[in-house]
């Protein structure tokens, strides 16, 4: 049971409290009334925070049906992020950074979000994407909010191998609609979302694929709004060391597309690169020192 399956942890918990023994519920009220909290503490951190001990805290999460409390701990997060506020996040920041070294603790964090989508990376669903996108008619790119960032990055490097980009810009739901209003089959759309999850994102992979676009979600989980509406899903984990969403790990896999592609688009890369480089070098645009 993980955040990518089954119910969420606050249901089970909810349906099975009346049953609980005293220390059950005062874990199983706290969990409810501060999950934010909850689900970044240590099993030996809820225990003392609730009044009881680390064994019934880890008792606790196997009567819920996990294997372990780190398999509860993953399945709270994952309900977590998808509703913290950015007043939650500072809040929870305090616990997760370690203030006396900033920098090692966000960049570890960081290097823990790549290894782990290296670690559950798809590589037959990657191949596929690639595929699609190199043969697509028209690619549409679209990302919201702190996804818009990345969202560009790829759009800027795809427009260097391709003449067929259209860049979504966030206008509303409608006027991301007639944006795309020409969109049908044999194009793509690749579409960016990670927690919080934006409604437009959703909504703007329903109406590509209800006129028979191809949608390639970059996102983090397959239950996310956006994975429902996609024919190719590229997982990439996110998570937030404070208020700012951590895109490292979604930014290595776009990296990794962009590569990917202009591998299979070589020639034509090598000849925009070369008209590229003599209008550089004639505007001076690099530092050749």
């Amino acid at each position: 049971m993980t955040d990518d399956h089954g119910i969420p942890p606050i249901d089970i918990i909810k349906e099975k409290l009346p049953g609980f023994s005293k220390g059950q519920k005062l874990i199983a009220t706290f969990i409810l009334e501060h999950y934010e909290k909850a689900s970044y503490m240590t099993a030996q951190k809820l225990g003392e925070t609730v009044g009881t001990s680390e064994s019934t805290v880890v008792r606790f999460a196997l009567e819920l049906g996990f294997e372990g409390y780190p398999e509860m701990q993953k399945s709270l997060q994952a309900y977590t992020k998808t509703r913290l506020t950015a007043l939650q996040r500072l809040e929870i920041a305090d616990d997760r950074v370690d203030k006396s070294n900033i920098l090692q603790s966000v960049l570890n964090h960081d290097i823990n979000q790549i290894r782990a989508t290296s670690d559950a990376a798809d590589s037959a669903e990657f191949a596929l994407a690639v595929e699609q996108i190199v043969a697509a008619e028209k690619i549409y790119i679209f990302g919201a909010m702190s996804s818009n960032m990345p969202a560009r990055f790829l759009d800027y490097y795809l427009r260097l191998i391709f003449d067929n980009v259209v860049f979504v810009d966030e206008v509303g739901v409608s006027g991301i609609k007639q944006q795309m209003i020409r969109a049908g089959e044999g194009d793509v759309l690749i579409c960016i979302s990670f927690p919080r999850y934006c409604n437009s994102a959703a909504e703007t992979a329903r109406f590509a694929k209800a006129r028979g676009v191809s949608v390639v979600a970059i996102t983090d989980s397959k239950n996310s709004p956006l994975a429902s509406h996609a024919n190719r899903i590229l997982l990439a984990k996110s998570d937030m060391a404070s208020f700012a969403d951590s895109l490292v790990a979604p930014l290595s896999l776009i990296n990794a597309l962009i590569v990917a592609i202009g591998m299979k688009k070589r020639i034509e890369i090598e000849q925009v690169f070369a008209k590229l480089e003599k209008i550089w070098n004639q505007e001076n645009v690099y530092d050749g020192k």
